[in-house]
């Protein structure tokens, strides 16, 4: 933790993505944000994701979307029910408002007309950060992040981050690694003045047209 205080406007969070910082709740409603930037940073590199042969299988049992459920994806990994959760109304809240502008995102499994798991974060030219991720159905997270990183790799942009904050063993699994603040810093410059990806572009477009 860096910081505590501030507010959670778009503006805010905005600035603090591009510095390398995000926001999680310190207790209460009442109790102020904290703002954090780990010394060891957990990031997915776009060409160590790790598929295994099920989770291919997965990917074809199921239809990828983008943007087309964002408050119910958030909604789902604010489940009180999940050991460690951590997102109160403050947070979908303001994550509500950034999606209404079109830097906020959702990337999501779907059975049918089911949604099976997804993930969502926010996009910041070459960056994006990944907040958190639900499955219904075994392995529907890992196939939305399958999902997210093509379409970080689609237009072949050169140096674009995907940021998961903190290192867990599932997400080790999958290929993502721990590297110093500093680096994590290096990288962040060089992914933010990218042009978002197409698939996230068109949802800002979306939301332009909507203002």
């Amino acid at each position: 933790m860096v910081a505590m205080g501030a507010d959670l406007e778009p503006g805010t969070l905005l600035a603090a993505y591009r510095r390398g910082l995000f926001p999680m709740p310190s207790g209460g409603r009442r109790d102020p944000v904290a703002w954090f930037c780990p010394v060891r940073r957990g990031i997915l590199p776009l060409d160590g994701l790790r598929v295994s042969r099920s989770l291919r299988r997965a990917c074809r049992e199921v239809e990828l979307r983008v943007d087309t459920a964002f408050e119910e994806v958030v909604a789902a990994c604010a489940d009180p029910r999940r050991p460690g959760g951590w997102i109160d109304e403050r947070i979908r809240h303001a994550y509500a408002r950034l999606h209404a502008l079109g830097w906020a995102h959702s990337v999501e499994a779907w059975r049918g007309d089911r949604l099976v798991g997804g993930l969502y974060g926010v996009a910041v030219g070459g960056l994006f950060a990944g907040e958190s991720m639900f499955h219904r159905e075994r392995d529907a997270s890992k196939v939305a992040l399958v999902g997210l990183v093509d379409l970080l790799r689609e237009d072949g942009a050169a140096d674009r981050l995907l940021d998961v904050q903190w290192l867990t063993p599932h997400l080790a699994s999958l290929g993502a690694v721990e590297v110093p603040r500093s680096a994590y810093l290096r990288a962040l410059g060089r992914a933010l003045p990218l042009p978002i990806p197409q698939a996230f572009a068109l949802s800002e477009v979306r939301a332009e047209g909507e203002a």
